[in-house]
């Protein structure tokens, strides 16, 4: 059989937070069962087929500028997965998860005299963190839950977050693809796919994990493919843009309050690249963010546009 991935092709990064959805997300065959698989895989145990439930922009949407790149979607039997690629996780990403986390069990319909807290369904939020490492320790992936760390009980609950921190991964890689367990080969996926030097064992992953095999092969469709191509690589140098360009104003921002010795100097300069930042029509949650305002703040400057 040929080998799925050439050390002389170059790929688009799937840990792009754009690509990455763009290759689970579309109406394909390969697209979603390699959803399926990946999800499966990072949970531990097999799940029915998954449906995409986010009600937001498609992947290949390229005139709202307020797109969120998680891929939410729902079991057949109704559980909850909400599955994010973060390249540059922020210091607060963890308390960013458990906020979705919470949001996500709580979306669960409750409403009617028949309801009971024992039909809640359990729910997922998965995180795949690219170039920080956030949690203490060498380990690669963790399962969180509620838990009684001082008596070592667990509540049992419905709600995880799961983790994959893919700059801890050196010593993973180094194993035979027969010896790594369905989520190490998947982050091996994630971490060294552009790495021509690591694409005999991707092949040998590929090989073995069917799921796998199938998102290569969705990645190098586009990849291949020069119009979706150049709009995933325009719409990452967007975000990059705005990204640099949020910070060099905060950094204004926080200049001119300390010249002025007054925090209201660094309050009004976040305030000016939060309107800038809608005005173009970045999201709000980009924005509280970048610029550390509350939700309702920006919500409010919004309005205003």
């Amino acid at each position: 059989m040929n080998p799925l991935f050439d050390k002389n092709e170059t790929l688009l990064d799937i840990c792009w937070d754009n690509v990455f959805k763009a290759v689970f997300t579309k109406e394909t065959r390969d697209s979603r069962t390699a959803l399926s698989r990946l999800v499966s895989a990072i949970i531990g145990r097999e799940l029915e087929a998954l449906d995409i439930t986010a009600n937001e922009p498609a992947a290949d949407s390229t005139s709202d500028r307020q797109i969120r790149f998680d891929i939410n979607c729902r079991t057949a039997d109704g559980e909850r997965v909400n599955v994010e690629m973060c390249l540059n996780p922020d210091s607060y990403e963890l308390a960013r998860l458990e906020f979705y986390a919470a949001r996500l069990f709580c979306s669960q319909d409750m409403k009617g005299a028949d309801k009971t807290y024992g039909e809640l369904k359990p729910t997922y939020q998965i995180a795949i963190l690219v170039n920080r490492a956030l949690i203490p320790g060498d380990d690669f992936f963790h399962e969180f839950g509620y838990y009684d760390h001082v008596r070592g009980v667990s509540l049992g609950g419905k709600t995880r977050i799961l983790t994959l921190e893919l700059s801890k991964l050196e010593e993973v890689a180094r194993k035979e693809v027969g010896e790594m367990s369905n989520h190490e080969l998947w982050a091996v996926f994630f971490r060294y796919l552009r790495d021509p030097s690591m694409r005999e064992k991707l092949n040998e992953i590929a090989a073995r994990e069917e799921g796998i095999a199938m998102a290569g092969t969705v990645l190098m469709g586009i990849s291949r493919n020069e119009a979706e191509r150049a709009r995933l690589e325009s719409e990452y140098k967007y975000e990059i843009d705005l990204q640099s360009k949020l910070g060099g104003a905060k950094r204004e921002g926080r200049l001119e309050g300390r010249l002025e010795g007054r925090q209201e100097g660094l309050q009004e300069g976040m305030l000016k690249v939060a309107m800038n930042a809608l005005a173009e029509g970045t999201s709000v949650e980009f924005v509280r963010r970048i610029t550390g305002l509350d939700t309702e703040t920006i919500t409010v400057l919004q309005t205003r546009q």
